[in-house]
């Protein structure tokens, strides 16, 4: 890692992934391909907004990103 790396830009590329990943449409895909590729935009969306809301931090080195997974309620 180079000393100019900011874990907060990673944090907002994974905001603009998972807004891109909502923008982006389905393909001319019929039956099971299509089931597939929902599938894995819809894992991909939420896997990118995860990593988008979450708080990093980056110490002697060591990035750790924290993610609240808990209900609203709860949070």
């Amino acid at each position: 890692m180079t000393s100019s790396f900011d874990p907060n830009d990673m944090i907002q590329r994974f905001r603009e992934r998972a807004d891109a990943v909502r923008r982006r449409g389905v393909p001319p895909i019929e039956g099971p391909e299509r089931q597939r590729f929902m599938e894995a935009s819809r894992l991909d969306f939420q896997d990118y907004a995860m990593l988008g809301d979450a708080v990093a931090s980056l110490n002697d080195g060591i990035l750790r990103l924290e993610i609240d997974l808990r209900p609203p309620s709860d949070a």
